[in-house]
């Protein structure tokens, strides 16, 4: 069994060894901070965008096929809107990467509308009586 002062002992060789760390930490965070400071703005649009990708995968995936139909026109109205923003990243931006990936998003989410637009008349199509 622990005596008091045995217990008083360990806690404050515990509090001084958490100082340390505390010290070291606030070290490294400073050796750090210069490169978090250039790498910030990329880091964090692309956590936006890996966040997009997992929240996407699973919305998309887990609709019912009843919905299916219904959800085209949505995601039709969606990707305009990604074509908008796409132009815009596009067209003002003096970065050549700014404008391949905004090209690239015109062009995928052009193919997304054609398509979705494809896959509701077809869908539609099976409403129609045979012979009209």
């Amino acid at each position: 069994m622990s005596t008091p002062q045995q217990i008083a002992n360990e806690a404050a060789s515990l509090a001084d060894r958490a100082a340390m760390l505390a010290e070291q930490a606030r070290q490294l965070a400073e050796q750090a901070a210069p490169v978090a400071a250039a790498a910030e703005p990329f880091l964090y649009l692309l956590t936006i965008f890996l966040m997009a990708c997992f929240v996407g995968y699973y919305v998309v995936w887990g609709v019912t096929p009843a919905l299916h139909s219904p959800l085209m026109g949505l995601t039709n109205a969606i990707s305009s809107v990604i074509v908008v923003g796409a132009i815009l990243a596009t067209g003002l931006s003096d970065s050549y990467a700014a404008k391949f990936f905004g090209f690239l998003a015109v062009t995928l989410a052009a193919v997304n509308i054609f398509g979705g637009f494809m896959v509701t008349r077809r869908m539609l199509a099976m409403f129609k009586k045979k012979g009209s």
